[in-house]
């Protein structure tokens, strides 16, 4: 085996997919050993970083493993279900909620807090979560119902509308931060939930890209306020677009008083 025919193999391996990771592992120590006593250094410097991978695919099984820590406590009960919401802070666009029950025992590399992942990352692990879920639900907010009833009760209410949308009725709830009100199932809040719980990362997955899918689809019909990059948050170019133009349909009126109260100001200062 050649040193370009090491590097296409190791190349191969770790452009699987996501879910493959055990026969990942297993190629990656197959090459491994294929190339350690290579009299060639650039062959055996494939096998130094397939030996690196193979540690990288380890520790990433520990956190993992970690990361599953409540759902083993709960284990005696059937359906164990995550909750997370995204968009409480944005000056536009809704807020959106995410229910998500995973099978029992089951490992999903890479998963996190969405905030802690880049847009490819959570895409991939978005199509995993949605393809092995026992069931999953989504809720939503639009801006016009937070501005009636303020942000905490309408992220409530479209984590109550996703818990409501699961084929399944959960056992008990692991929510992230906080606790729902008017919901007669077992509640677990989880400060921080997101970076401590595989159901709560995997719901804040699916909250976020759904939440991002329609910002973008947003930008499209008011493309002036950047929405397809700062999804609805106050970004520079938001912020000038808004003080210039003023709000779209989909602001938030109780978001952007004091900004456009200023734009105001400036204005008559000018």
């Amino acid at each position: 085996m050649g040193v370009n025919e090491a590097k296409e193999r190791l190349s191969n391996i770790l452009n699987m997919p996501i879910m493959a990771y055990e026969l990942k592992k297993i190629l990656l120590e197959e090459l491994a050993a294929d190339t350690k006593d290579d009299i060639r250094k650039g062959v055996r410097d494939v096998g130094k970083k397939a030996e690196k991978a193979i540690k990288d695919i380890d520790e990433e099984l520990y956190r993992i493993d970690k990361l599953m820590s409540f759902e083993r406590k709960y284990s005696d009960m059937e359906y164990i279900c995550g909750v997370d919401e995204v968009g409480r802070g944005p000056l536009a666009g809704p807020i959106v909620s995410a229910a998500v029950v995973l099978p029992k025992n089951f490992k999903i590399p890479y998963i996190n807090d969405s905030k802690k992942l880049t847009a490819k990352r959570r895409e991939e692990l978005y199509d995993v979560i949605i393809e092995n879920a026992v069931s999953y639900g989504i809720g939503s907010r639009n801006e016009r119902y937070i501005d009636e009833y303020g942000i905490q009760p309408s992220n409530y209410a479209a984590m109550r509308d996703a818990i409501g949308r699961l084929s399944v009725k959960p056992d008990v709830l692991l929510v992230d931060a906080v606790r729902i009100p008017d919901i007669d199932i077992k509640e677990v809040s989880i400060i921080k939930g997101d970076s401590l719980s595989i159901s709560i990362a995997a719901a804040s997955i699916v909250a976020k890209v759904t939440r991002d899918r329609l910002m973008k689809a947003y930008s499209a019909l008011y493309p002036e306020y950047d929405f397809d990059s700062n999804m609805g948050y106050g970004s520079q170019k938001h912020l000038a677009a808004l003080k210039s133009l003023g709000p779209c349909e989909i602001h938030r009126r109780s978001f952007i008083e004091g900004i456009m109260a200023e734009a105001k100001l400036e204005n008559i200062k000018q």
